[in-house]
């Protein structure tokens, strides 16, 4: 681990599987006097595509920020037909929270995000519903009330992508945001807007999957959180978890430990994208460690 202090590059890299790779990368970085801080690298086999995030401190780096990509792009991407993105560690990056009437996974982002634990700002908490609120007023957010209907929708939409792009946000985190988003929305955060949902889907849809669950009787109850896609709750996952349950569970307990999974699942998926080691590809991810 390098200190919080020293910056460092990030490239995420994508392309079709073939000799040298690794060893020209890291050659480009030592060459121009990278440290490299973290190395991690996979094959699809079955597809033939090479997978690779490397990271470096830029202390001393022979290669300024704004031409690094450049650089990097006439020197090896073009020869190897690579699809990459270079992140930098100094940038701190807008993180807007959509959020509807619950609150368990609002309260948890915001008390990492209070004790320092994600480099991130909150510049925005956007909701359909009013109840939240206070809690965006305890933590010193800015809190913007959208109430949508089915006639307003799109038109809610357009405002909300408006304040969004005013405030230069990077990507979203849905924190059960009851609301279906409309393509006009999710085709502007392309892989950069994140979503938690129970893990019944999809046989116990609805809004009362818990109590579904428990009439059929099932063992494990689970969470999964992933980007969000045109196709409803089926784009590419981050993170999941699940934990047991018995009969002696009834639905209030359920409920319970199936928040606790959503929290802790939501926020380990924001971990992931904010430390730049998900890297999507046809519709599944390549989480690094």
């Amino acid at each position: 681990m390098s200190k919080p202090s020293s910056p460092q590059a990030v490239i995420l890299i994508s392309c079709p599987d073939q000799s040298g790779i690794i060893s020209r990368v890291t050659d480009f970085i030592s060459r121009n006097g990278g440290n490299i801080m973290d190395l991690d690298e996979h094959v699809d086999f079955n597809d033939h595509v090479f997978f690779m995030r490397v990271a470096w401190e830029l202390e001393g780096f022979g290669i300024s920020d704004d031409q690094i990509g450049t650089v990097f792009q006439q020197e090896i991407a073009d020869r190897y037909q690579m699809d990459w993105s270079l992140h930098f560690s100094s940038h701190r990056p807008n993180m807007a929270i959509f959020v509807s009437k619950s609150a368990h996974c609002l309260y948890d982002i915001l008390g990492r995000y209070q004790a320092g634990e994600w480099t991130v700002n909150i510049p925005i908490i956007i909701s359909n519903h009013q109840r939240l609120k206070e809690v965006a007023d305890r933590f010193d957010i800015p809190f913007k009330h959208f109430p949508v209907t089915p006639e307003n929708k799109l038109e809610q939409e357009i405002q909300q992508l408006a304040i969004l792009q005013e405030l230069e946000v990077d990507f979203v985190v849905l924190a059960r945001y009851m609301q279906i988003l409309t393509p006009n929305l999710i085709n502007a955060f392309p892989y950069q807007i994140i979503n938690i949902h129970h893990s019944f889907l999809p046989a116990f849809p609805g809004a009362r999957p818990y109590h579904s669950a428990h009439a059929r009787g099932v063992k494990i109850i689970g969470a999964s959180s992933h980007y969000v896609t045109e196709e409803l709750d089926a784009g590419p996952i981050i993170d999941q978890d699940v934990v047991q349950i018995s009969h002696k569970d009834d639905v209030p307990q359920l409920i319970h430990k199936g928040k606790d999974l959503e929290k802790i699942v939501l926020s380990r998926a924001v971990y992931k994208h904010l430390q730049r080691k998900v890297l999507v590809y046809q519709n599944r991810t390549i989480i690094f460690d």
